[in-house]
C-alpha cells in the first residue's frame, strides 16, 4: 500500500509529501499514509489548476435577470400553490423525497461551543434548531400518509457535519431520541477537506506526517455525498428527489412539499428558492443568468449600478436573493462528479503554517503565503439542464442565525417564529391580543394547517401550541 500511495503522489507531482519518510519511525510512516489515503491527489490537482487558471470576475461577465420561464412565485396564485403542495405530498406518500441538511458550522459567533444546530434561540418551548427541523419532517410524514395507501411514510434525513461537529451532533440527536424520527432514517456524513497549496500548486505539510487541509466550503457537499455513500443510499431507497438547506435558518420549510411539487412539475434537475432582496445593497447573492447560464453572483461581485436597477413597477431587476435552499434530482447529484473538475473553486489567499521541507522546522508565516480553495453550494447551477427558481416570502421562510446580537441573531430568529405563529392562528380565525406571543410548534402545524378549531377563540395570554392536543385544549 505504501508504494502505491507514494507512486500516486509522485506521479501527480506531489512526491514532496514524503520528504521525511526515510527519517521517520514506523508509527510516523503509518500516520502519514493514513492521512494521505483520504486525498484523491489527481482530483485536487485538477481543482487547483482550474481555480488558478482563470480568475472569475463578475465585472467581466454578461449578467441578465432570470427569464420568466425559469421563475415563479408563491405570492400570486393560491390555487397553483395548493396544486404544487399536493403534488409534493403525493411524492412523499410514495417515499420519493429525502432531505439533506448542511450542518457543519459551529456556533462560535453565537458564543457557543456546540454545533449551531444545537442552539436554543430562546423560544418558550426551548427547542433547538435541530429539533424544530426534525419535527417538521415528522409532521410531514404524518401529513403525507393521506397519499401513502396505508404504508409508512419515510423522509430520510441526511445530516452533513464537519470534523469538529460530528461527534457532538450525533450525541445531541441521540440524547433527544432523534426528535421522534427513526434512527435508521437519520444518516450522518462528513464535509470534506482540501489541501492547502503553495502558489505553484504544491501541497503544504502542516507537520512531517500531516498535510495542511481546510474545509472545502458548503459546495463540498457534492463530493461528500458521493464519497460517503449518500447518493448510493438514495438510489438504494429508490428516492429520486432531494431538498437541501442550511441549518441556521429557523424558518426553513424542511422538505417543503410546495417547492418539491413545483420543481418536479417543471421537470427541473436543480432548483433554488429565493426571497426578494430587502434593498439593493443587501449582503446576499443574486440568482440570475451569467454568461447565458443560470447561476449566482455574490453581492460583493455585482456592479452597484446594476444591483440598483429597477423595472417599471419600481422593483429591483436583480431581486432574486439567494438563501442556499435547493432542490435536486438524485440523478443530477450523481452527475456532478462528471463535471466537478470544471467548477470554479474560490481562491482564498491565507497565512498557512507549515514545516520547512529541508529542515523540518515549523514555520508560522507573518504574511500570506498560500492558497485555500472552497466551493459554494450554488457553483453547480450553471451545469444544470433544467433550472427552476421559486420566490417565497421572506417573513415565512428566511430568518438566518449568524450573530450573537443585532441583525440575524437569536432575538430576530425567535421574534420571527413567534410572529409567524401569531399569523397562523389569526389566519385560522383566532383573535390575538396585542403583545401576546404565540409559538406554534411543528407538531401542531407544519405551515398553518390544522388550526381551524381556533376560529373565534380569543387568545389573551401568551401560549405555546406544541402539539395538536394543545390546539384542542385551547379551543376548550
Amino acid at each position: 500500500m505504501a508504494e502505491h500511495i507514494k507512486n500516486t503522489f509522485e506521479s501527480a507531482g506531489q512526491g514532496h509529501v514524503f520528504s521525511f519518510w526515510d527519517s521517520s519511525s514506523q508509527d510516523e510512516r503509518s500516520q502519514l499514509l493514513k492521512n494521505l489515503e483520504d486525498i484523491d491527489v489527481e482530483r485536487v490537482n485538477k481543482i487547483f489548476k482550474t481555480a488558478t487558471s482563470v480568475a472569475p470576475s463578475a465585472a467581466q461577465d454578461s449578467i441578465a435577470p432570470l427569464p420568466e420561464s425559469s421563475f415563479d412565485t408563491t405570492r400570486k396564485d393560491p390555487a397553483k400553490v395548493k396544486a404544487w403542495e399536493e403534488k409534493g405530498l403525493q411524492l412523499m406518500g410514495q417515499n420519493k423525497v429525502a432531505v439533506i441538511l448542511l450542518a457543519g458550522g459551529q456556533g462560535t459567533r453565537l458564543g457557543s461551543a456546540e454545533p449551531k444546530g444545537c442552539y436554543d434561540i430562546g423560544l418558550p418551548s426551548g427547542k433547538s434548531l435541530f429539533q424544530l427541523q426534525g419535527e417538521r419532517i415528522l409532521k410531514l410524514q404524518k401529513l403525507a400518509t393521506k397519499y401513502s395507501d396505508g404504508k409508512e411514510v419515510i423522509i430520510p434525513w441526511y445530516v452533513m457535519t464537519s470534523g469538529p461537529t460530528r461527534k457532538a451532533t450525533e450525541t445531541f440527536f441521540e440524547k433527544h431520541n432523534f426528535f421522534g424520527l427513526r434512527p435508521e432514517n437519520v444518516i450522518f456524513f462528513e464535509q470534506g477537506v482540501l489541501p492547502a497549496f503553495t502558489p505553484d500548486g504544491k501541497i503544504f505539510l502542516e507537520s512531517k506526517t500531516t498535510p495542511a487541509v481546510a474545509p472545502d466550503g458548503n459546495g463540498g457537499i457534492y463530493a461528500a455525498l458521493d464519497r460517503q455513500g449518500v447518493i448510493s443510499d438514495l438510489e438504494r431507497r429508490g428516492i429520486p428527489y432531494v431538498h437541501a438547506y442550511c441549518v441556521d435558518n429557523c424558518l426553513v420549510k424542511v422538505a417543503d412539499p410546495v417547492f418539491i411539487g413545483y420543481c418536479v412539475g417543471k421537470n427541473a434537475d436543480c432548483g433554488a428558492k429565493s426571497v426578494p432582496k430587502a434593498y439593493a445593497e443587501e449582503a446576499v447573492g443574486v440568482i440570475c443568468y451569467r454568461n447565458g447560464k443560470p447561476g449566482v453572483v455574490e453581492y460583493s461581485e455585482i456592479d452597484k449600478e446594476l444591483a440598483a436597477q429597477k423595472n417599471e413597477n419600481g422593483d429591483l431587476v436583480y431581486n432574486a436573493g439567494n438563501i442556499a435552499n435547493h432542490f435536486y434530482t438524485t440523478e443530477f447529484l450523481r452527475r456532478v462528479k462528471s463535471f466537478e473538475h470544471q467548477l470554479e473553486y474560490h481562491i482564498a489567499h491565507k497565512k498557512i503554517p507549515h514545516v520547512d521541507l529541508q529542515s523540518g522546522e515549523k514555520i508560522k508565516p507573518t504574511a500570506t503565503n498560500g492558497i485555500k480553495l472552497e466551493l459554494f453550494i450554488f457553483d453547480v447551477i450553471p451545469f444544470t439542464e433544467r433550472f427552476a427558481v421559486l420566490e417565497v416570502p421572506r417573513a415565512e421562510e428566511f430568518s438566518p442565525l449568524k450573530n450573537a446580537t443585532g441583525s440575524d441573531s437569536p432575538e430576530t430568529s425567535r421574534n420571527d417564529i413567534l410572529a409567524q405563529g401569531k399569523r397562523y392562528v389569526e389566519a385560522a380565525g383566532a383573535k390575538v391580543a396585542a403583545d401576546v406571543k404565540v409559538e406554534v410548534g411543528p407538531l401542531a402545524s407544519y405551515g398553518g394547517e390544522g388550526l381551524e378549531e381556533l376560529h373565534g377563540v380569543d387568545i389573551k395570554e401568551s401560549v405555546a401550541l406544541l402539539t395538536e392536543e394543545d390546539v384542542r385544549k385551547l379551543k376548550q
